[in-house]
């Protein structure tokens, strides 16, 4: 038996209220991604502002290494 995994991801625009992203067209497939991420602009605790902002993460690189 063959098991095919398929990756999907949810894409969010950087404009929230004026983006057309996944909310719009749903999920995107890996393969029809094509950029990467270049810094993290912003970063919350639990997506929570009022549990606190990772002050050491805004406007670093998002490469691992």
């Amino acid at each position: 038996m063959r098991i095919a995994v398929h990756l999907y991801y949810w894409m969010m625009g950087d404009n929230r209220n004026n983006s057309e992203d996944s909310r719009m067209w749903g999920f995107v497939p890996e393969t029809h991604i094509l950029g990467k991420p270049l810094f993290i602009f912003f970063s919350t605790v639990e997506n929570d502002m009022s549990k606190g902002i990772y002050w050491d993460r805004i406007l670093t690189s998002a490469s691992k290494g």
